[in-house]
């Protein structure tokens, strides 16, 4: 996880999730009690989400697609409620990225539905900012910002100091910042997105290198949107120097995409916009 937080998903990550997975259930054959085997099962089911998970941030749909059903499937060989609601999260994450808004809505619920989301509010939390953000891409402005409003009251009484999986470890009031900016974008509040950007960025851990770089992005998105294109760019310029030394997962490169396309589409002719396309594409090639 401290991999995936530095750098993002990719190849290794992947490989090496699936390497963990294979152990926990080459172990779980070896016919130990139940509850040992359904405890492997679990660490087997986390390990192919963290797989998954590696998968969608790459861009990488299909082969997310089917390590998310079969984490699914080891969820629920291991009656893990946490487990389960981690995969119905990713799957959220995935229909979002395959422009399927209204199955990421169903995925969002169902993430709610699940045992540890009605029982613990920083589960439940997680999934109402899910659902939010897909009823933003929706263009549904109530729904969003009701979903929104569910997030930030559970999170409030979440327990600060409980112990927690290391998966959802990103997950806090710095996130849910995050999450509001981008919500609040789509819906057309680009001031409000700005504004929470900034408090996501305020508090997001340093050692979340790549969290940090998306939040970025999406702050230098909410000043394009108000037509401050000169600070926009020298924003997400910054993104390149964030990442320095490490590839920029797919994920990334997708939103960096969108950003140079409103940026080309609001500011043609700036000349601002033209030196950060020559940046952009000098940054796409490397490696």
């Amino acid at each position: 996880m401290k991999l995936d937080q530095n750098r993002g998903g990719h190849e290794d990550l992947g490989r090496a999730a699936l390497a963990g997975a294979a152990e926990a259930l080459a172990k779980q054959k070896l016919g130990a009690t139940q509850r040992i085997r359904q405890r492997l099962f679990s660490v087997a089911a986390d390990y192919t989400a963290t797989a998954a998970w590696s998968a969608i941030d790459a861009r990488q749909m299909e082969r997310a697609a089917q390590l998310l059903d079969r984490a699914l499937y080891l969820a629920g060989m291991a009656k893990d409620p946490v487990a389960e609601m981690r995969v119905w999260n990713s799957y959220a994450m995935l229909a979002h990225h395959q422009d399927e808004y209204a199955e990421a809505v169903d995925a969002a619920y169902a993430a709610q539905g699940t045992p540890i989301a009605r029982r613990n509010p920083l589960y439940g939390s997680l999934a109402h900012a899910r659902a939010a953000v897909g009823h933003s891409t929706l263009g549904d402005r109530q729904a969003a910002l009701r979903s929104l409003g569910h997030a930030q009251e559970a999170l409030g009484k979440a327990e600060k100091d409980e112990a927690r999986p290391s998966w959802i470890a990103f997950y806090g009031p710095a996130e849910l910042m995050a999450m509001t900016a981008i919500v609040r974008d789509r819906i057309g509040d680009a001031a409000e997105a700005e504004a929470a950007s900034h408090k996501a960025l305020d508090t997001i851990p340093k050692e979340f290198r790549r969290n940090r770089a998306l939040a970025t992005v999406r702050l230098g998105l909410a000043q394009l949107h108000q037509r401050d294109v000169d600070q926009a760019c020298t924003t997400v310029s910054a993104v390149f120097t964030l990442m320095s030394g490490h590839p920029i997962p797919g994920r990334m490169r997708s939103l960096l995409g969108d950003y140079y396309r409103d940026l080309i589409t609001l500011a043609p002719d700036a000349a601002i916009a033209r030196e950060w396309g020559d940046r952009y594409r000098s940054e796409w090639s490397r490696v």
